[in-house]
């Protein structure tokens, strides 16, 4: 490792390695009970997105926040949801999630969707969170979708334009193309079918309020991610189609532009994405801080802890968080000391 790439510390249990087991495993392990309640929230379009909050939340207004974007066809329901909301939690951080829209307990209510480089929404509720806790610290993570969409908001905005003390990026494919060709070899056609069918079952019930020269027999036959995106996600979303979609929205190329601390954990041996992923991006900028591990697969990072199987995910993001708490003075509204990061 060289610069600011640097080396996870994460170690797979033995026998649990593979990077397909290691994508897989969450869905089989335990999951975490969290008490939680829900919250509606209309956006400026009059569309809306649903929050789920962890309860009971923090008594102290200026209590730590940590506010977290899923992947694509994610929910409150995916095993590192629990997992990373319920490390904040313990930590004694308010913790919530924003689902993208149509993502939550109902559909959406404007002819449209969600996308990996769709920033605004993120940016509207991080404002109004920003107006509810203007004293607490506040740390938004993505994971997957949401955390290449989390990439480009924070480079879209700088340093300042958010009311962020940092972001965490777990296993972000910050090639889109790359990543679209990655999931039609192998295995990964498997995580291909089970994505493509979750978001054809979500259009069919919207095809007839989509402006979309495409009926229900044309999108059943989609056969690929990229080919949903090109007839399905690039003109819904005022793309030319889906190259054009992957190239404006991947966040890769702003890597050496960020300003706000960033945590970047990633896993070479990713099925969704090349192995190569970060030698084809700009170096990080200063503010960056790439974790690479050599296994992990994608969003999965299992290790075996205390007597059982944990997310290290969660045990890394809750490490982050105490350092950035520490650094932080709640009376002023700002960051103390260094505005980096550390392994």
């Amino acid at each position: 490792m060289s610069g600011r790439l640097h080396r996870a510390d994460f170690t797979p249990p033995a026998g649990l390695a593979n990077c397909h087991v290691q994508t897989l495993l969450p869905r089989l392990l335990p999951r975490r009970r969290l008490p939680h309640r829900w919250e509606c929230l209309t956006l400026p379009d009059g569309d809306f997105v649903e929050l789920t909050w962890v309860t009971p939340g923090p008594e102290d207004e200026a209590a730590p926040l940590f506010l977290l974007f899923h992947g694509l066809e994610g929910s409150f329901a995916s095993p590192y949801a629990r997992e990373l909301l319920g490390s904040a939690t313990d930590l004694g951080w308010r913790a919530v999630m924003m689902h993208f829209r149509g993502c939550g307990r109902a559909p959406n209510r404007l002819p449209r969707a969600y996308h990996s480089g769709d920033t605004a929404d993120a940016y509207w509720v991080i404002g109004q969170l920003a107006r509810r806790y203007p004293r607490a610290l506040k740390v938004a993570a993505g994971v997957s979708l949401g955390a290449n969409m989390l990439v480009k908001l924070v480079a879209e905005q700088g340093g300042d334009g958010l009311d962020l003390a940092g972001a965490i990026a777990i296993s972000a494919p910050l090639d889109l193309a790359a990543s679209a060709d990655c999931l039609q070899q192998g295995f990964a056609r498997v995580y291909q079918r089970h994505l493509l069918a979750s978001l054809k079952t979500r259009a069919a019930a919207r095809l007839d309020d989509f402006p979309l020269a495409l009926d229900a027999r044309t999108l059943g036959a989609l056969a690929s991610l990229r080919d949903y995106d090109d007839r399905v996600t690039a003109p819904l979303h005022g793309f030319r189609d889906a190259d054009d979609y992957y190239r404006r929205a991947s966040a890769g190329r702003w890597l050496g532009e960020l300003e706000l601390p960033t945590l970047v954990l990633h896993a070479e041996d990713d099925p969704f994405m090349p192995a190569d992923l970060f030698a084809r991006l700009p170096a990080p900028g200063d503010a960056v801080h790439v974790e690479l591990s050599a296994r992990g697969g994608h969003v999965g990072f299992v290790e075996w802890r205390g007597g059982r199987l944990r997310s290290w995910l969660a045990r890394r993001v809750a490490r982050q968080l105490r350092e950035w708490a520490s650094t932080y003075a709640p009376t002023s509204g700002r960051r103390t000391g260094a505005r980096g990061l550390h392994s």
